[in-house]
């Protein structure tokens, strides 16, 4: 190999150096990306409780379904998936196919949600515990509900099919309210203050990060 030769590799191998460290990191440009058609709330700073921001005036979120979609809040939770249960055969199941038992705070620590016994069906979540509760009944309350998810479209539907109890994971979306002809309605709950009937979130789903 002559002179000309080994110039000319040295030139290539930096002319490769220079583009690799200049070019945008692929992870980071799609961990910012607004998914079509679903734009991102302001997101919950790591280990902070859930975010609830107001909504943007002229903000519209497209239909799901027959049903309508009216924003009531910009939503971003980092937490602890402490249940999954799918669903098929109820009238949700055609907007919101997936309930996620959610925990921040405390409930996210092994030795917390190991006291409880958390289960959940017909749309509700439940706990119980033997002798004392690991922390006190309204700080649970508080640090855990049970989510609805409505997925924005078939990727974070795909995306939300991979998370399962245990995972660690940010949602990032909005609480809405779903409206379909003939007057029925389905209404998020807009304070994690609150137990019982009414209380779980509806969440239009722009995005789910297993963390």
């Amino acid at each position: 190999m002559n002179a000309r030769h080994l110039v000319l590799l040295a030139a290539l191998a930096c002319s490769a150096a220079w583009w690799l460290a200049l070019r945008p990191d692929p992870v980071s440009r799609e961990a910012t990306a607004m998914p079509s058609g679903c734009p991102l709330p302001p997101r919950v700073a790591s280990g902070d409780a859930p975010l609830q921001t107001g909504v943007p005036a002229g903000l519209a979120l497209p239909g799901v379904g027959d049903a309508g979609t009216t924003p009531l809040a910009g939503f971003s939770v980092e937490a602890r998936v402490l249940g999954r249960e799918d669903y098929r055969f109820d009238r949700e199941a055609d907007y919101a196919p997936t309930d996620l038992a959610l925990g921040w705070g405390r409930m996210t620590e092994d030795a917390v949600v190991a006291r409880l016994d958390i289960r959940q069906s017909g749309r509700w979540y439940r706990y119980r515990w033997q002798g004392d509760p690991p922390i006190p009944l309204a700080e649970i309350v508080r640090s855990s509900a049970n989510m609805h998810m409505v997925p924005a479209n078939a990727t974070v539907a795909a995306d939300l099919a991979r998370v399962g109890e245990g995972d660690r994971v940010r949602v990032d979306g909005w609480l809405v309210q779903l409206d379909r002809p003939g007057g029925w309605r389905w209404r998020s709950s807009l304070t994690r203050e609150d137990s019982g009937g009414g209380a779980c979130e509806l969440v239009y789903v722009c995005a789910v990060t297993r963390l």
